[in-house]
């Protein structure tokens, strides 16, 4: 069930893996959007002001005209100003903006632009008088207002796209940063399920005790011992008998309640493990040989009273144990080992005294 859930567990961690790859993609798109955007936006205040000021510039021009004033040069600086909003030309830095509304009122606007530059010419040659100039003039003025309140809609188009824009980006943050909270709680979520498989690999299911992958790693320790430390094996004598009377749930129940002896009795800061079916080892830390004798002597009036219950399936078993200022130079499993040796020879007095001691 658990490594179901941790399948599971990996699979949406994938998924939110690859929403979170595109999300992440199409954040970059939308950033190259609002930098497109508001590269457009600058490009458009320019073209406002300079439409802007060809309005202002022809009225001036015109009652230049009208005075008997030429002036070729601003009639000059109007024809590149219009050059440039047309065809994005000109000394003036002016885009070109890619709006059908707007180029249709600067080309009705350039159009009558050339109109009025003819009726200058015959302004210049009869006399204002004899001329549409004036009603031709507030005409193109009116057609100049059009071209600004274009390119105004399509500044504020532009603005309204980016602020569009924006809004995605923020949704799209917020998804991703949602997901970087689900992928936190996930990986904590896995953390935590992979602790507890690592916890049921070495936990023994039926004492709650280290199992025997457990011990095992704890003997894999090469280390010479340093500090004064002890190794008990202990093997109960009469678990097959139970067994095979009493039946194997007698038997569960006989490991179990050993189990719980050695617990009570051995400190909590010690190693206490189920070394085998019928086995445990323990190892005990920073003690002395005198120690260890008053600990076992502890065990073996705990089981006595253990046993007096009529119901208690009575506890039997055989011990060892080595000490390394004993052994010199030794690793924790050459010290198990001889414990264990010794725990055999107790069991061999056990089955011919019935008794069970050093």
């Amino acid at each position: 069930m658990l490594n179901r859930e941790i399948r599971s567990d990996r699979k949406n961690k994938n998924i939110i893996g690859m929403i979170q790859s595109c999300l992440i993609l199409i954040l970059v798109l939308l950033i190259i959007m609002i930098m497109v955007q508001i590269t457009r936006l600058q490009g458009t205040a320019r073209v406002i002001n300079y439409a802007g000021l060809v309005r202002g510039d022809t009225q001036r021009m015109v009652k230049l005209e009208i005075t008997g004033s030429r002036s070729d040069e601003l009639i000059k600086y109007l024809d590149d100003i219009l050059s440039g909003l047309r065809y994005q030309d000109g000394h003036y830095d002016l885009v070109k903006l890619h709006d059908k509304e707007y180029q249709d009122k600067l080309q009705v606007q350039s159009d009558y632009w050339e109109k009025l530059k003819k009726e200058i010419e015959a302004v210049r040659s009869g006399g204002y008088e004899n001329t549409d100039i004036v009603n031709m003039s507030e005409i193109y003025f009116h057609m100049a207002d059009e071209t600004v309140f274009a390119a105004e809609n399509y500044s504020e188009k532009i603005a309204v796209k980016i602020r569009t824009i924006e809004l995605l980006s923020a949704l799209n943050m917020l998804c991703l940063v949602i997901l970087v909270i689900m992928q936190t709680l996930a990986a904590m979520k896995m953390a935590m399920k992979n602790k507890l498989l690592e916890q049921r690999a070495y936990t023994d299911a039926h004492t709650g005790l280290p199992n025997k992958s457990a011990c095992e790693a704890l003997l894999r320790d090469q280390d010479m011992i340093i500090e004064p430390t002890a190794c008990i094996m202990f093997d109960l004598n009469n678990l097959k008998t139970v067994n095979d009377t009493m039946g194997h749930s007698a038997g569960d129940r006989l490991i179990m309640n050993f189990s719980r002896l050695l617990r009570s009795v051995i400190p909590d800061k010690d190693f206490v493990g189920r070394y085998g079916g019928d086995e445990f080892m323990a190892v005990i830390y920073h003690t002395d040989k005198t120690e260890i004798g008053e600990l076992l002597q502890s065990l073996s009036r705990e089981k006595d009273r253990l046993n007096s219950n009529e119901d208690q399936i009575p506890i039997d078993y055989a011990c060892g144990w080595a000490h390394s200022t004993d052994e010199g130079t030794c690793t924790l499993q050459m010290l198990l080992d001889k414990a264990d040796s010794y725990m055999y020879e107790n069991k061999k007095l056990c089955k011919k005294r019935n008794l069970c001691s050093r």
